[in-house]
């Protein structure tokens, strides 16, 4: 703006100054002519009269460098000339000067040079004698005074151009160092140019126009930082050429990402050919998705484009982890198995037996065994039902009463249940500790109590103890259940808890149980927000440990 602004006042000023130059030698110009004539009648006034007086023998002595005199008869014919012979001359009846003075008694004329470098101005008067009596004289015409005066002129226009400059230069530093010196955060606060007050009023609405957009995008983009970094799943935004845009904390941690990758080719991180598949696929307007396991989990990766105006302007990746739901889909597809196979045992074994009975194939006095083996099946076939019952209910986390328990009473209530069990196994049940109560449901409390201490003497070894301990661990209730039966080897150790899971499946008919009782457990404890551990070594034993 500065340039700007001083090439217009530089221009101005040379435009000025050429123009001032033009006009006042023009007026100058036209005032010396105009000197000159009233000079050219005065003296051909004077001359005139002493001509008339003295006859042209005046010429005689005369001695003129300036002015030309010429006395021309009434023919024309010239008589006498102050410059040149008569002789020599052309007739000048002819010239307008001349004629104009011999009809009116006085002429004026003015003619250039052939070269337009000079031009001749000539007043004529009428003699008493009837001659006419003519003066003039040359000068030299505008453009022969400038170009005469060129170097003069030069040097002038050089000064003042200068001048000009340095004027120019000082003045569009004078206007534009208020414009410089503008606050434009707050406009309203400026004390400048009257001019600029509208400016300055729509910039000040603008500005807190933008501003207010600008808290309004901030807080979104906070909000959607928020959102995005406490999301489980992993967002990944891409844009056109696939280069990063945002990735939040948890696709940095499936993708096992530790720095910024921001502005970086996403494939470039993720060089599985699924993935750029499904990248190019989604730049291309379509919908991809794939499943895969990572670092031990499973994940399900959906990627899809981003559109606009029908345009593709990038592609968004959800990763979600389905590590639990195909748990538990691989879980229901065990347990729908595991409960065809342990109702389909007792119950072919009923039928066998019942079949045999039915078509008379058993000795009498084989007949109580029989029937003996039909109830037994049936009673196991009960109790598994129970227990599928009983997990169903905690997995539809249904909101039991809930009561003050006292530990110790429940924990003898299943000693006295299970005496008869651990007295024909030849185990001892010991319980030991002082009273804990707790605020839960007393049911599903005797179940955990029932089903650890079952386990425990049914995989007892003869001659055996079950020691059930109840106390305070940091303020929080325990219930231990410590056996001296067969251990469970480590590899096992993790899965004990699944349904239907089981160490030594061929023993399981032997010592009976459903394969649910743990299970039953587990989610029993966790009904009451507690938790479960277990130790165990192989030929010494199993302590199970509660806490509330």
């Amino acid at each position: 703006m500065t340039k700007k602004i001083f090439n217009s006042i530089f221009t101005v000023a040379l435009v000025v100054l050429l123009a001032s130059i033009g006009i006042a030698t023009s007026f100058l110009y036209d005032y010396f002519n105009d000197s000159q004539v009233k000079q050219l009648k005065a003296e051909l006034s004077l001359v005139a009269d002493t001509v008339n007086e003295v006859g042209v023998e005046y010429f005689e002595n005369f001695d003129s460098t300036v002015f030309r005199f010429t006395v021309v008869d009434t023919d024309g014919t010239v008589l006498y000339d102050t410059q040149a012979k008569p002789s020599e001359m052309d007739n000048h009846a002819d010239r307008e000067e001349i004629a104009e003075a011999f009809e009116s008694g006085t002429g004026s004329s003015a003619r250039y040079s052939s070269t337009f470098s000079e031009k001749t101005f000539y007043e004529a008067v009428r003699l008493e004698n009837g001659d006419v009596l003519r003066i003039s004289v040359s000068q030299l015409t505008v453009g022969a005074l400038i170009l005469g005066m060129l170097p003069a002129i030069i040097a002038i226009i050089f000064i003042a151009a200068a001048v000009a400059g340095i004027l120019s230069h000082a003045m569009a530093k004078k206007v534009t160092e208020p414009l410089m010196k503008l606050d434009l955060e707050h406009p309203s606060d400026n004390s400048t140019y009257e001019e600029l007050t509208p400016i300055l009023t729509k910039v000040h609405k603008q500005h807190k126009q933008i501003k207010s957009q600008m808290e309004t995008l901030r807080r979104k983009s906070d909000e959607f930082e928020q959102i995005v970094s406490s999301m489980n799943e992993g967002l990944v935004l891409l844009d056109e050429h696939g280069m990063v845009l945002s990735m939040n904390t948890a696709a940095k941690k499936i993708f096992a990402v530790k720095k910024d990758v921001k502005g970086s080719d996403f494939l470039l991180v993720d060089r599985t050919s699924k993935m750029s598949k499904a990248i190019w696929n989604a730049l291309d307007g379509n919908h991809s998705e794939y499943t895969e396991e990572r670092n031990g989990s499973e994940y399900q990766f959906t990627v899809n484009p981003i559109e606009s105006d029908s345009k593709v302007l990038g592609a968004v990746i959800l990763v979600f982890d389905i590590s639990d739901r195909a748990f538990a889909e691989r879980n229901r597809q065990e347990f729908t198995a595991n409960v065809t196979h342990e109702l389909k045992t007792p119950l072919q074994s009923i039928i066998g037996s019942a079949e045999l009975l039915e078509n008379g194939l058993v000795k009498p006095e084989d007949t109580a065994r029989f029937v003996g083996n039909i109830r037994k099946e049936a009673t196991r076939l009960v109790s598994l039902i129970n227990d599928i019952i009983r997990l169903s209910q905690l997995d539809e986390n249904n909101e039991p009463a809930t009561e003050t328990v006292e530990l110790t009473e429940v924990a003898k209530e299943v000693v006295e249940v299970l005496t008869v069990s651990a007295t024909k196994r030849n185990v001892e049940l010991i319980i030991e500790g002082e009273p804990q109560t707790i605020f839960g449901v007393r049911r599903y409390i005797y179940e955990i109590i029932y089903n650890l201490c079952d386990n425990a003497i049914r995989y007892n070894v003869d001659g055996g103890k079950v020691e059930i301990k109840i106390g305070k661990d940091n303020g929080r209730a325990v219930v231990s259940v410590k056996d001296t039966g067969i251990g469970i080897a480590p590899e096992h150790q993790s899965r004990i808890f699944e349904r239907f899971y089981r160490v030594d499946k061929s023993h399981s008919k032997e010592t009976g149980g459903t394969g649910l009782g743990l299970s039953i457990v587990k989610h029993a404890v966790q009904y009451h927000s507690g938790k479960v551990t277990l130790e165990s070594e192989v030929g010494k034993g199993t302590t199970v440990k509660i806490v509330f």
